[in-house]
């Protein structure tokens, strides 16, 4: 079940999560996830060397390991429900991490 907003004790744990994965996975000051929130939706963009652009969308469903994830397409300009094969696909796993994860395997 999709709720309106992402309700603020969910932020907070996804910024925790985002945060952990950046020291630990990218360890790159340089390069680095961040975060947008509109409604119901997570935006992930990243920041490569001062550049920032979208990666995926995150739809909270009302749990944190169930998230619905959209991949951003740089060659439509848009997000794609319908997109699914892609390099890092085989991470998504309903969490936030996972959507991190086949963010680099599509945008390294």
């Amino acid at each position: 079940m999709s709720t309106r907003q992402i309700p603020e004790e969910v932020k907070k744990q996804v910024e925790e999560i985002v945060d952990r994965f950046n020291r630990s996975v990218l360890r790159d000051p340089n390069c680095q996830y961040v975060t947008r929130y509109r409604g119901r939706y997570l935006y992930l963009n990243r920041v490569d060397y001062g550049k920032t652009g979208p990666i995926c969308r995150l739809e909270y469903t009302g749990s944190m390991d169930e998230w619905d994830f959209v991949i951003y397409k740089y060659s439509d300009e848009r997000y794609d429900p319908d997109e699914w094969m892609f390099p890092g696909s085989e991470y998504i796993d309903g969490t936030v991490e996972g959507a991190m994860k086949a963010g680099l395997g599509a945008y390294p």
